[in-house]
């Protein structure tokens, strides 16, 4: 294992904790992220259906609302010029909202009416009738504009939003937990060889102490065989304690 594909730290228990607690982190993060993105997917396919739905509705709308004007005008002539005197500020106005989506915030447009109408009284000589439907036919499609616009910026804000998100959830899901999972995998291998090497060093002394044992004892009978009686005298290698072998 390199070094680039682990996190550079020392092998110990607090490490081997630290890691732990990072690799949860990481994994608690990494469902966070995901739910968030399948949520703003969800919404995302629910604009996009909601855009072709309003697109074709537009169309439509258009399409009557240019037959309208064609039938005001063949009805009552050139009525620009009364419209235009008659008009003074704007009837339709939109207000800005905010919509919390899984902690993204996407403006949503609104039209509303503000004020009376300021050209009732044209086509009042003639042609009222299709003058009233071609207002009611502007305002429909001024409304859908609106809905429109609200939904293309929703649209937009959430395909850079669900992006970033995505990107994210790959880099922790295929960069930053393997990387803490290889160098929790590291630091247990490490520590596991400086326990093995501890045994083994535990049965070294043990083996030692075993054969300076055996070598004591040898000399001792050694000495009563020769008639010399050491066994009330105190052994120096003998030091009276006795290994435990964690």
């Amino acid at each position: 294992m390199s070094g680039k594909d682990r996190l550079a730290i020392f092998p110990s228990r607090g490490a081997q904790m630290l890691m732990k607690g990072r690799l949860a982190g990481a994994q608690k993060g990494h469902g966070l992220l995901k739910k968030k993105a399948d949520a703003l997917q969800m919404r995302f396919r629910q604009i996009l259906s909601k855009i072709i739905e309003t697109k074709t509705l537009m169309g439509e709308v258009m399409k009557e609302s240019a037959f309208s004007l064609a039938e005001a005008k063949f009805a009552t002539g050139d009525f620009n010029q009364v419209v235009l005197q008659n008009v003074t500020k704007a009837q339709i106005k939109i207000r800005t909202k905010k919509d919390n989506v899984a902690g993204v915030t996407l403006p949503v447009f609104e039209s509303y009416t503000d004020g009376a109408d300021t050209y009732e009284l044209a086509g009042l000589a003639r042609g009222g009738q299709q003058l009233a439907k071609l207002k009611k036919n502007y305002q429909a499609a001024v409304k859908l504009l609106v809905e429109l616009a609200s939904l293309q910026t929703a649209f937009v804000t959430l395909d850079e939003v669900i992006k970033i998100t995505n990107r994210r959830v790959n880099a922790i899901e295929h960069v930053i937990i393997p990387r803490i999972e290889r160098t929790l995998a590291y630091i247990i291998s490490e520590l596991d060889e400086l326990e093995r090497e501890e045994f083994y060093r535990l049965k070294k002394i043990q083996d030692k102490k075993r054969i300076a044992r055996k070598k004591a004892e040898a000399a001792k009978a050694e000495l009563l065989a020769q008639g010399i009686d050491v066994r009330d005298q105190s052994n120096m290698l003998d030091e009276g304690d006795d290994d435990i072998l964690f």
